[in-house]
């Protein structure tokens, strides 16, 4: 099995791949132009030419990242695929010095044993309030959010009162 950074040749398999789990319910559609926006974002496992996994890792933070759209091809699961796919993932956010991965999922139980931890959502604000509030499930998610520690947790802002802004404004337009 050989795991790489996805290229735009990837993006029909990636797509299809991603759809096929998004149609069963099992996580989101991803349409292809978003996916060829983002393919810096994404990883591959391939075998003999083929893509048979894929996952993105999207950063959120200075120190956040999310594991998304960990998919593996139907009859090739539980081969050590996704195990694979979610280690990459942890080494390539470790040499950005990212040190929280997370992931919203229904595998609950396959995350455990990469070493991830049920938390709570409300401690993901940057992801609930950047991606979330876009979800039709927004009001009644039932995805479980896990995450994982790679490095002792830096706070972004070392006095604890001042705010984190999420967006960048101007200082000609605050008056």
């Amino acid at each position: 099995m050989k795991y790489r950074k996805a290229t735009m040749a990837d993006i029909p398999q990636i797509h299809w791949l991603i759809n096929d789990y998004a149609a069963k319910g099992l996580m989101l559609r991803r349409p292809m132009m978003v996916l060829y926006e983002s393919v810096r974002d994404f990883v591959v496992a391939e075998s003999q030419g083929r893509v048979v996994g894929t996952s993105g890792l999207h950063i959120l933070w200075n120190d956040l990242a999310e594991i998304r759209s960990l998919a593996v091809m139907p009859e090739q699961t539980r081969e050590g695929i996704g195990r694979g796919l979610v280690e990459f993932m942890m080494e390539e956010a470790g040499q950005l010095g990212i040190g929280r991965l997370f992931a919203f999922t229904y595998q609950q139980e396959f995350f455990e044993k990469c070493g991830f931890q049920v938390v709570k959502k409300e401690i993901l604000p940057q992801k609930v309030w950047k991606e979330c509030i876009y979800c039709d499930k927004f009001h009644s998610c039932d995805e479980i959010a896990v995450m994982r520690y790679l490095t002792p947790v830096q706070p972004a802002v070392q006095d604890e009162h001042q705010e984190i802004p999420l967006v960048d404004i101007p200082r000609w337009a605050v008056k």
